[in-house]
């Protein structure tokens, strides 16, 4: 695995000296698992976003609307 040099507050390290107690392994597997729910946190939170876009586009747009609906009343059950 790669290595990476960064900085912590104190109460960060306390926290990271603790990972035994929240069942992770090791330090590193605990920065992982963190960094990859953050990770996913932020692509949900880009998804509802561009959701909330399309859907003012929708509210905004009588083409858009009409377009939509037209290909909903298409779509097979």
């Amino acid at each position: 695995m790669i290595q990476a040099k960064f900085s912590l507050d104190e109460s960060q390290v306390q926290f990271l000296n603790q990972h035994r107690q929240y069942g992770f392994k090791d330090k590193s597997e605990l920065v992982r698992t963190a960094l990859n729910n953050l990770y996913t946190q932020l692509s949900m939170q880009r998804l509802r976003e561009s959701a909330d876009c399309y859907a003012q586009v929708y509210e905004e747009d009588e083409d858009t609307r009409q377009i939509t609906e037209a290909a909903i009343a298409e779509w097979p059950e």
